[in-house]
């Protein structure tokens, strides 16, 4: 494994990143007070608990799984994208660099922006409501394995997109939809019998509820069931990005 060369892609994104760090870090801490305002003051005063906890309280998983998807896949498509587009990346592919060091060294970067995202909106949010983390271990695994996942899902859609337009399709038109249908701002028990069974092929849904419980100890869905989904999802997104550096898909045409 050649260390320094990952080391030299990591460095290289996270520069990009401290050079807006202002710009990333106000961004989420209005984004979230915007959101404890809206649906703390309007929807909270309408609904005072789910399961227990205070609303306000018991979107804060939600919220930040909101984030966390959409700033991991962003970040991670446009990593790899703007190589591409400038034509860089095929100095990258020519250098004695494999596809792993590669994945880890983009990944890698737009993992730990995602965190970062993340932690600044739970910090954000113990400032509006009372927060007690049942299992903090937990919440920090499932926290990182969403950032890697869907880091890994915006590196294919960074190679898959033809241009800055597709780079937004699939996070304003497929994650955001499914992240608002998963349960984020409420419990799939509140919906109709029909609508929880529809729900429940909503893959979001598993992510978002073994998030929570390790908040609060509530669950939609079993918590065995969520880590077999991102771990089958992070499998997956790992197997297409092999497929597409052994045939060179999108990358060296």
């Amino acid at each position: 494994m050649n260390w320094q060369a990952v080391k030299s892609i990591y460095v290289f994104e996270m520069a990009r990143f401290f050079r807006t760090l202002m710009q990333s870090f106000l961004s989420p801490v209005i984004s979230t007070s915007l959101y404890f305002v809206v649906f703390g003051a309007a929807i909270g005063s309408r609904i005072d608990q789910v399961d227990g906890v205070s609303y306000g309280a018991f979107i804060v998983p939600g919220l930040i799984m909101l984030s966390v998807m959409t700033q991991a896949i962003s970040n991670a498509s446009f990593g790899i994208y703007f190589p591409k587009f400038i034509g860089t990346v095929y100095e990258l592919l020519s250098a004695p660099v494999n596809f792993l060091e590669i994945v880890i060294g983009y990944v890698g970067a737009a993992a730990t922006k995602a965190m970062f995202i993340g932690v600044v909106i739970l910090a954000t949010s113990a400032l509006f409501v009372d927060l007690e983390i049942q299992h903090p271990v937990a919440m920090l695994a499932f926290m990182v394995l969403t950032c890697l996942s869907f880091s890994l899902l915006g590196f294919i859609i960074g190679i898959w997109a033809k241009n800055f337009e597709q780079l937004q399709l699939v996070p304003l038109l497929v994650v955001t939809p499914l992240v608002f249908l998963g349960g984020s701002f409420y419990s799939i028990s509140m919906l109709p019998p029909i609508w929880q069974t529809i729900t429940l092929f909503n893959p979001v849904v598993y992510l978002i509820s073994g998030f929570r419980w390790a908040f609060f100890g509530l669950a939609d869905v079993p918590i065995g069931l969520s880590l077999l989904a991102i771990a089958g999802f992070t499998a997956l997104c790992l197997g297409v990005i092999w497929w597409i550096f052994k045939t060179g898909w999108r990358i060296r045409s």
